[in-house]
This record gives structure tokens, sequence and C-alpha cells, in this order.
């Protein structure tokens, strides 16, 4: 499992004028099975995103189809973890550590 964390590096209001596209990319991924969860920082200067990947490098693939990074208007920081604890929604995405 993976958190995508998102900083803003342009100006709030570039990043509203590309805000319909980066919603639908979202939308996609939530419809493919990627994305479990996702929202914005408080206060506003980026976003989070839960995700699931195959691999590291298919995940750092993945933030660069966002219209938001290919407009350059965000960075993108991607933290790998084993999710071993859930909450009994998230039950079948639990990880077991490796032996």
């Amino acid at each position: 499992m993976f958190v995508l964390e998102l900083t803003y590096t342009a100006p709030l209001e570039r990043i509203d004028a590309v805000l319909p596209q980066h919603v639908e990319w979202l939308n996609g991924h939530y419809e493919a099975g990627t994305f479990l969860a996702s929202g914005r920082k408080v206060p506003r200067e980026g976003g989070v995103i839960i995700a699931l990947g195959e691999d590291r490098a298919a995940v750092e693939e993945l933030t660069r189809t966002d219209p938001f990074a290919r407009e350059g208007l965000v960075a993108y920081t991607v933290t790998e973890f084993l999710a071993t604890t859930t909450a009994p929604a998230l039950d079948a995405y639990r990880q077991q550590l490796p032996a």
C-alpha cells in the first residue's frame, strides 16, 4: 500500500484551473480500484491519496499521469507501507509481513 503526498508548487488559482481534470483522474483510479481514499491537506497546501499498486516504480509512474504533475503544479512524495492492521472495512487490504 502507498501514501501519495502531493505538495502544491504553484499558486492556488493554477491548481483550481486544473482541478476538474485532476478529479477526473482520481475518479478513474477509484473505478479501477487503485485508490482507497484521498483529500486535501489542511491547510490547503496539497493533498493525500491512499493507493494500491504492484510496486513502487509502478506507483511513481502513476503519479506522473496526474494532470497536476503533467502541468508541473505539484511535487509527489511516495511512501510505501505494509497495512498489517486495518479497520474491519479494510480487511481485504490487510497485508502480511514478509517471512
